[in-house]
């Protein structure tokens, strides 16, 4: 059932207060959380992958054959860390996946919210309407 344009001005009415009260909870509700997660890890990784080359050229140098296995482990790891973030990474205005414990979880508490505020919402309606 669509909103009413009245209920529609209500609905952005708090959500304009729920930033102005608490961004930092407003963005959590948001999700971007999470993109912005991945994005931070595969940055890392990247820059693991970079640390792991010059590891890899200095034992080069320096005919150290430990010191450049450590550095293409270092690069290794870096490239599986960079790939599965970038793949676990959700797309602008997609949901994540609920490929995990955590964000099933946290699905299920922000569904029960929405249907907290939905229940107030439809009480606030009843009561105005009698």
């Amino acid at each position: 059932m669509p909103l009413s344009e009245h209920e529609q001005r209500m609905l952005e009415q708090m959500e304009r207060a729920l930033y102005a009260e608490d961004p930092k909870f407003a963005t959590a509700l948001e999700g971007s959380g999470l993109r912005t997660y991945t994005r931070r890890r595969v940055y890392q990784a990247v820059a693991g992958f970079l640390v792991g080359i010059a590891l890899l050229m200095a034992g080069m140098v320096a005919k150290q054959v430990w010191l450049s296995v450590v550095g293409f482990l270092v690069m290794l790891g870096c490239a599986v860390l960079a790939v599965t973030g970038w793949r676990k990474a959700p797309k602008p205005g997609e949901q994540p996946a609920g490929g995990g414990q955590q964000a099933g979880r946290q699905g299920r508490q922000r569904r029960s919210m929405m249907d907290r505020i939905e229940q107030r919402w439809q009480r606030r309606r009843d009561e105005q309407g009698h």
